[in-house]
């Protein structure tokens, strides 16, 4: 039995070895997967076209790749399923790069930071939260984070907060805060944003490069941003492209053609059209 095991074992890797090396996949398409809908990283116009951050970073990446881009609308909720089941092949969606989401895809090097904060009303008693205007740190760890937590728990107790679905702000605000105030779900950004305008709930925790996009429009002159701007671990290692796992390859493309953005300061040009600040990632040595 065991000299039968052996020799079958010989001819499986013989087998193997006459057979040639998979080829590596010769990319001339890519179909990147956004919203649409999250302004300024990504947004539809009025004529149907996209545009925003996200889309113009994504055509200079193809560009230094060399290959055709192509966008697709892709509810948030259904991303990653919706990626893994080859109906695009990156998403390019202010996505966070977490260790929980790299079980199911890849990330290359972030292209962005964080900073997330709350907007209220002008009228909510929320306006007056201590620290607006100020950044501050959270590295994800109780003991550090603890002071700046406890202090917002205490001013949102009672109060109802809005916070899109399936993001790290949702989890955030679940693991901190469910037992002091109520949090609502929403399927996008701009649901929660409606709700707020029209006092629906008390507060928004989102993205601050959304807020100061939309904080500038006429019909929101009534909300504002307040407390402190948040940043740090505590959210992820940045905002990247997503890939499958099968695709490490157009991975690596992506995270050369995005360290070449950052080293010739066309993240940073970009970053200052869209958001009016720099959020560029550290540069990855």
């Amino acid at each position: 039995m065991k000299k039968t095991l052996i020799s079958t074992a010989i001819l499986a890797l013989a087998t193997l070895m006459s057979v040639p090396a998979a080829q590596a996949k010769e990319w001339k398409t890519v179909t990147i997967g956004l919203e649409g809908a999250y302004e300024p990283w990504n947004l539809t116009k009025p004529d149907g076209t996209m545009d925003g951050f996200e889309i113009d970073l994504a055509k200079d990446i193809c560009g230094r790749i060399k290959v055709e881009c192509k966008f697709i609308a892709q509810d948030w909720d259904g991303m990653i399923p919706s990626l893994n089941a080859g109906k695009f092949d990156v998403i390019m969606d202010g996505m966070s790069i977490t260790e929980e989401r790299k079980k199911q895809i890849d990330f290359s090097r972030p292209y962005a930071g964080e900073r997330a904060g709350f907007a209220t009303l002008k009228s909510n008693d929320l306006a007056k939260l201590a620290g607006t205007g100020t950044i501050v740190t959270l590295t994800g760890d109780a003991a550090h984070d603890k002071p700046t937590v406890d202090a917002l728990r205490d001013a949102v107790k009672g109060k109802t907060i809005g916070v899109q679905v399936a993001t790290n702000y949702a989890e955030w605000l679940a693991k901190n805060f469910k037992d002091v105030a109520t949090i609502t779900e929403y399927k996008t950004v701009g649901e929660a944003d409606l709700d707020l305008s029209a006092g629906r709930v008390d507060a928004t925790v989102g993205d601050v490069t959304f807020y100061y996009s939309v904080l500038s429009r006429p019909d929101h002159s009534e909300m504002m941003l307040a407390g402190p701007e948040i940043t740090g671990a505590v959210w992820s290692e940045g905002i990247g492209p997503a890939f499958r796992k099968s695709d490490p390859e157009l991975r690596d493309m992506f995270d050369k053609a995005i360290g070449e953005a950052l080293a010739d300061g066309t993240i940073k040009k970009l970053s200052m059209k869209w958001f009016k600040t720099d959020m560029s990632p550290q540069t990855k040595s």
